[in-house]
């Protein structure tokens, strides 16, 4: 975690640096051009976020290891392993599309998240209940938090989508803003863009996600669906991202509202992962709490 930290002060200074920088905005084809002495912060705090994810990825197998199982089974490992998908799936985007600019929030999250789980939802390795002795465990909840993933990205580009346009409307109406560390990014129909490209990949996932999950149920206790309250919040976010791509492609959607939808949607997915899990009783109750 502390590796994390660092990053994160890294990649917060280099956003900042944009703000007194004076550098205009950048689409995607000059993302990656920025003056390299500027990006020295980020390519430094993306070299800790690599070490990081290497060694959480370390322990996170050790984790398993010692379960004999794989490291998703209650929301402690679902945390690590969980926060663990997110960096990767940060990590590999980046090797598409220049993304540091989102290093802050995305190694923040993983702070925030590891941090609860070391101090809530610790709990001690502790044999399968018989309904996750299944392959379903591997392949459900490994692509269910992948596609977490990848929501999580196309939130974080849906709120930098939403910062750019309030400072691109301030450019044009002249007046003065606070968003200048902005200035260094994709302009918000980039943002924009990207964001949509996420949510479409997180959203196939999902999907599988979805019916994997009715065809472990009807093994697991003789039924697709039952109406239980992780079964319905899955089919809310599915609804949610859903509507989310069917507004902004066929609807025209754009812009702010279409931003806001996919706010929404990962707001859904924490409150599944997290309140659901604790606090609602049902036959997926395996937080281990």
């Amino acid at each position: 975690m502390a590796i994390y930290a660092i990053a994160f002060v890294l990649f917060t200074l280099d956003l900042a640096k944009g703000a007194s920088s004076g550098s205009a905005p950048v689409g995607e084809a000059t993302t990656v051009a920025v003056v390299p002495e500027r990006r020295k912060l980020a390519r430094i705090a993306m070299s800790l976020t690599v070490l990081g994810f290497i060694l959480q990825f370390a322990a996170t197998m050790m984790r398993g290891f010692a379960a004999s199982r794989v490291p998703w089974a209650n929301m402690y490992e679902f945390a690590m392993t969980g926060t663990l998908v997110i960096v990767a799936v940060f990590l590999i985007v980046n090797l598409k599309w220049d993304m540091k600019f989102l290093g802050a929030f995305i190694t923040g999250l993983v702070l925030l998240l590891l941090g609860l789980a070391a101090t809530r939802y610790y709990v001690e390795v502790v044999p399968l209940p018989p309904a996750l002795q299944s392959y379903w465990l591997v392949i459900h909840v490994f692509v269910a938090t992948l596609a977490t993933g990848f929501f999580a990205l196309g939130f974080a580009l849906s709120l930098m989508q939403l910062l750019q346009t309030k400072r691109e409307n301030a450019v044009a109406a002249n007046e003065k803003t606070r968003l200048g560390f902005l200035t260094r990014l994709p302009d918000s129909v980039q943002l924009e863009n990207y964001a949509y490209r996420l949510i479409i990949i997180g959203f196939v996932m999902w999907t599988f996600t979805l019916i994997a999950g009715a065809i472990w149920a009807e093994k697991a206790w003789g039924r697709y669906w039952g109406w239980d309250t992780k079964e319905v919040w899955t089919f809310i976010i599915w609804t949610v991202y859903a509507g989310y791509i069917h507004a902004r492609s066929t609807r025209g959607w754009r812009g702010t509202r279409s931003a806001w939808l996919a706010i929404v949607g990962f707001a859904a997915v924490i409150f599944n992962f997290t309140v659901v899990n604790i606090f609602f009783k049902g036959l997926h109750a395996y937080s281990g709490l």
